[in-house]
């Protein structure tokens, strides 16, 4: 790694994000990444964007489905981005969640959350750019967001 990319990494770590959970049914199961580059997009049509590495693995069991869910974790859910974060291991164990019909997962107790399909997706360096079109979603105003910071879940004091 060079110093240039040690110097990205703590620069852009100086932007405070939200922590989502993008995740569907895959084989009956649900399969999900953490993503702390959530965006909202547009109000008409609505639509929303995450990127994701080129390096994932399991990106490629979510992008065919026909509806994904994004979750935007809550102050009390540290233990859920850090699960959801993961490279190994079955990141759903002790996570509460559902299934929307379609077969969107989204994580109980969220802050918020979203029910979309695919819209595009580009290209960009070493991550893609994903834009999805939102069907659905909610927000409960009561739960604070978990924020990402500096390589660290914080909270909003």
């Amino acid at each position: 790694m060079t110093a240039l990319d040690l110097n990205l990494r703590r620069v852009y770590g100086a932007y405070p994000t939200g922590v989502a959970v993008v995740a569907g049914l895959a084989g009956g199961r649900p399969a999900g990444i953490a993503a702390s580059s959530f965006v909202p997009v547009s109000l008409d049509p609505p639509l929303v964007s995450v990127c994701v590495a080129h390096t994932s693995t399991t990106w490629p069991l979510l992008r065919e489905l026909p509806r994904i869910g994004i979750s935007v974790l809550g102050a009390h859910q540290e233990d859920v981005g850090r699960r959801l974060g993961a490279r190994t291991g079955d990141r759903f164990a002790g996570v509460a969640w559902r299934a929307t019909p379609g077969g969107g997962v989204l994580v109980e107790g969220a802050a918020a959350w979203y029910e979309c399909t695919i819209e595009q997706r580009f290209r960009s360096g070493d991550h893609d750019i994903v834009v999805f079109r939102v069907h659905d979603l909610d927000a409960a105003p009561d739960v604070p967001p978990l924020v990402f910071h500096a390589s660290a879940f914080r909270r909003l004091g």
